[in-house]
């Protein structure tokens, strides 16, 4: 049977959470908070400039930085949550939420930039 409890020298003492799960979860937040902000500026530009936001304009150019930073942080994200997943005696929900809210992000945006190569 699950327990919230570990046993340590005879006594029983909680179970602390994951330190990599909560570091994965945090990314996670940070990451999808960001890329929700940078699609909310990519759509402000493209429709508040006339022709459309130009590929080598610098606010298209930072926009495609920081979404590659993204992936990168949610690629670091996930590989913690699945590190949380393997720490013994821990509580696992902090990993398990990191490693499934960074595999959305990351498939969501990854996705937004196939739909606009498509489109556009």
């Amino acid at each position: 049977m699950y327990s919230d409890l570990q046993h340590y020298h005879g006594q029983e003492t909680p179970l602390k959470h994951s330190s990599f799960g909560i570091a994965s979860f945090i990314i996670s937040l940070i990451v999808g908070i960001g890329d929700f902000i940078l699609i909310v500026f990519a759509g402000y530009f493209e429709m508040n400039t006339p022709g459309g936001m130009s590929e080598d304009s610098l606010e298209a150019m930072l926009i495609g930085l920081f979404l590659i930073a993204g992936f990168g942080l949610c690629l670091v994200g996930g590989g913690l949550g699945i590190a949380g997943l393997f720490q013994k005696n821990r509580k696992k929900i902090f990993a398990v939420l990191g490693v499934i809210f960074n595999l959305i992000i990351f498939v969501g945006v990854l996705g937004l930039i196939v739909l606009g190569m498509l489109v556009g």
